[in-house]
């Protein structure tokens, strides 16, 4: 072989190998996190750089961040492309999306995608009747006069944890979220799932709120783990083993829904609870799940105990 051919075939592999190399170690998943509006309880402009650095950590993940325009502006122009996704995340709770883009996450869903419905987004469209559906349960929401409170019986039952297994209860009343934060056990109920293979049986989460009597439609959910609101510490609690962390199938899609994550407007960083390894961990395997349904991350050292809290 001439001596010129031998220097371009050796350069050809050794190109080959850098390519293989630098896919190999590329993300392959594409995350689009879907955020730009919170209520005045929360505030997505803490959350939202905490929730992409922590999927891209994982080294699973490219997270494109799509961003809504403000409250009140014109919301026709936000038409993100959801099938050029794996999964969608979601820290939103804000002004409806146009029928065209409800429509194009609808057709995404059905057709396979992935959802993960993070704390405020427990709030978001309480009218779109798709969503409540792929949610499962939802919480209190904005009502059109602009006050909270539009999830109530109408909306469907509340799901509870009772004598080892998933009931609805059709009972009255209002989604509601008792304060104030506080750190608190959280009980697996499907260990064996993928999202909670490897996680301790009871484990402590850092200082958050247990939403309280979500109502939806509660169609095809699996219950991951709950909470028992303390009546002592945040009244009106329910007492009641609340779930925290649920997957629903919506039609062909994957949707992994965790209630922690709560960050208030006037909160300071560190925020425990999102700093908690509880909620990094389960958001890092519910987001790989709901993306390609399985979960190949191992359980960190670090991951909360019975007795204590573990933070970042």
């Amino acid at each position: 072989m001439p001596s010129s051919l031998r220097l371009l075939t050796s350069a050809l592999l050794i190109l080959l190998a850098l390519t293989s190399s630098v896919l190999a170690a590329a993300p392959g998943l594409r995350a689009l996190l879907v955020t730009g509006q919170t209520n005045p309880y929360h505030d997505w402009r803490k959350s939202t750089p905490l929730i992409k650095k922590y999927l891209e950590q994982t080294g699973l993940f490219t997270v494109d961040v799509a961003t809504t325009p403000a409250r009140g502006e014109d919301m026709s122009v936000f038409r993100p492309k959801f099938s050029d996704y794996a999964v969608v995340v979601m820290a939103y709770e804000g002004s409806e999306w146009p029928a065209a883009t409800k429509d194009a996450f609808n057709t995404y869903m059905l057709n396979g995608g992935g959802l993960v419905s993070i704390h405020d987004t427990d709030n978001a469209f309480p009218y779109w009747k798709e969503w409540n559906e792929m949610i499962g349960v939802g919480g209190w929401g904005f009502k059109p006069d602009g006050n909270i409170g539009a999830r109530d019986e109408t909306w469907g039952p509340k799901i509870r944890w009772r004598d080892g297994r998933m009931v609805l209860d059709h009972t009255p009343g209002k989604a509601q979220h008792p304060k104030p934060p506080y750190d608190y056990p959280v009980t697996a109920r499907t260990p064996d799932h993928p999202i909670m293979k490897g996680l301790p049986p009871i484990w402590m989460h850092a200082r958050d709120e247990i939403y309280s009597q979500l109502r939806g439609p509660a169609k095809n959910v699996t219950v991951l783990a709950t909470a028992v609101p303390d009546p002592a510490k945040a009244p009106p609690a329910t007492g009641e083993n609340e779930p925290v962390l649920m997957t629903i199938s919506y039609g062909q899609g994957r949707v992994f829904h965790t209630t922690f994550g709560h960050v208030a407007p006037a909160d300071t960083a560190p925020y425990p609870a999102l700093d908690c390894v509880g909620f990094i961990v389960t958001l890092q395997r519910g987001t790989e799940w709901a993306a390609t349904g399985r979960v190949t991350q191992a359980v960190p050292a670090d991951f909360p105990t019975a007795e204590t809290v573990s933070r970042r």
